[in-house]
């Protein structure tokens, strides 16, 4: 009688083809299909000793491949949205200090109509206060801070669009106000 290890390699050499098969038809991708059936079978040979039962080696390998589907493709959803934030957060993060004195100020009244909170976070965003010093200043975390610049600047974000649609949509730099 072979060991749980030795019939899942057995059964690994004599599948890998099918089995790269079956997930590239999923994935549409042979080389992250490689990838899947490496990892795979990495984990199915470290959990090789937990088998009790070697006729239901072929039904738990798949088990496993199935679920490294699933894993690859929530790292894939994950990397996707930290992608989409930080692209977010790159948007967010305000014109270039060339841009700065181009803007035009029309958004400073509006600044007042805000709660305090989010025109004090907005206010040292624009004072190009540290965000550590800036969470430590108003004994919030910095997640917090972050939250609440978002929100900062959604709400501003609407008020400007109200008050001056050109800006609103272009960022200030091609403002018609005269406040530049």
């Amino acid at each position: 009688m072979t060991s749980p290890q030795g019939a899942l390699e057995r059964h690994l050499l004599d599948s890998r083809e099918r089995i790269v098969a079956f997930v590239r038809a999923r994935l549409g991708d042979a080389d992250a299909a490689d990838d899947v059936v490496q990892e795979a079978s990495l984990r199915a040979l470290r959990a090789a000793p937990e088998l009790r039962d070697e006729s239901r080696l072929p039904a738990w390998f798949h088990t496993i491949l199935l679920n490294t589907i699933t894993d690859m493709h929530r790292r894939g959803r994950r990397s996707e949205r930290l992608h989409a934030a930080v692209s977010r957060e790159s948007a967010d993060a305000g014109p270039s200090p060339d841009e700065v004195e181009e803007l035009c100020r029309c958004f400073e009244p509006l600044l007042q109509t805000l709660k305090p909170e989010y025109a004090e976070v907005l206010a040292a965003d624009l004072r190009n206060e540290d965000a550590r010093a800036t969470a430590e200043r108003l004994h919030i975390t910095p997640n917090n801070l972050k939250v609440r610049r978002h929100r900062a600047r959604e709400v501003l974000r609407a008020r400007l669009d109200e008050a001056c649609r050109m800006c609103g949509r272009h960022g200030c730099l091609d403002c018609t106000c005269g406040s530049l």
